[in-house]
């Protein structure tokens, strides 16, 4: 879970909001999945395959893996950066991520998900990732 071998990276600024922390103004710890998610389409926006383009495309493309380690707490009104990079494409999407504190730049949280194809239609998994992915990904491999 770091960016060595990472293909392109995106990252984004979130401000914790009230609703994510519990009474002891920490964030709970189901709440970082949504922080990876917003991360995410974001670097999936940069090469033109976001989620609606996955299905009009024909794929789902579910996450089967996740892993998190919790390395410091955020608190609400902090403002956090959550950076991904994309680490493999050809059998799998693979994006590892660390979210860190937006001005000191201190770790918070670590984590990696790991997302296959399926194919809508026929409801299978594709042991290689479909032809649009390489397409799309094309331009940032050269």
């Amino acid at each position: 879970m770091n960016n060595k071998g990472a293909l392109f990276s995106h990252s984004v600024e979130i401000e914790i909001p009230f609703h994510d922390c519990d009474p002891m103004n920490v964030v709970w710890h189901g709440n970082y999945p949504r922080y990876l998610e917003i991360a995410r389409c974001e670097l999936l926006r940069i090469f033109d395959y976001d989620y609606l383009q996955m299905k009009d495309s024909g794929f789902a493309w579910p996450i089967v893996d996740m892993q998190i380690k919790y390395v410091a707490s955020a608190v609400f009104t902090q403002k956090i950066k959550v950076a991904a990079y994309l680490k493999e494409y050809e059998n799998r999407l693979r994006i590892d991520y660390v979210i860190t504190d937006a001005i000191s730049n201190k770790r918070i949280t670590k984590a990696s998900t790991t997302q296959v194809a399926v194919e809508i239609s026929s409801k299978e998994m594709q042991f290689v990732s479909p032809p649009i992915l390489y397409e799309k990904l094309a331009p940032f491999l050269k």
